[in-house]
């Protein structure tokens, strides 16, 4: 049995993390895929970015302590924020990773920092990722060209 973990995430994960950014799988659904290659150094400068982001909760997925993926929290404010998650690590993907780092990061969003809904954007092609949301009690409040936008009170 696998034992997953969510933990803020560290500089030091530019190690493994620029690998995935620069992996076409990953981004196939989003629209918010690198348009350039992603050395160490880009990914570095980017964790320090968003380590000082205020608006902001990023944390690293954990399977057996090794880091498989990212779950965050953008756009923070007093009631809400938006849920984004990837596991980079492709051979976790299909595993209930994701379904159980979800359920931390809705926890945390919860109990420490008081939030009330979590919504999210993702492709109306993306269907596996879907039936993940509604696993988790995201419901689909709007539709705009190719995007679903989903909500959870939580």
């Amino acid at each position: 049995m696998n034992i997953i973990k969510i933990r803020l995430l560290q500089e030091d994960d530019y190690i493994i993390s620029y690998k995935w950014r620069n992996n076409p799988e990953i981004w196939k659904y989003t629209g918010k895929k690198p348009d350039k290659k992603i050395t160490p150094e880009i990914e570095k400068e980017w964790i320090r970015n968003v380590l000082d982001d205020k608006e902001s909760s990023r944390h690293a997925i954990l399977v057996n302590n090794k880091y498989v993926g990212n779950i965050q929290l953008t756009n923070i404010c007093q009631t809400d924020a938006e849920y984004h998650i990837f596991i980079g690590e492709t051979d976790y993907w299909g595993k209930g990773v994701a379904f159980e780092a979800s359920l931390l990061l809705l926890q945390y969003a919860q109990k420490e920092l008081g939030l009330d809904k979590i919504y999210l954007y993702v492709s109306c092609e993306h269907l596996g990722a879907i039936k993940l949301y509604e696993k988790l009690g995201f419901m689909t409040v709007e539709q705009k060209n190719n995007t679903f936008k989903m909500e959870k009170k939580i």
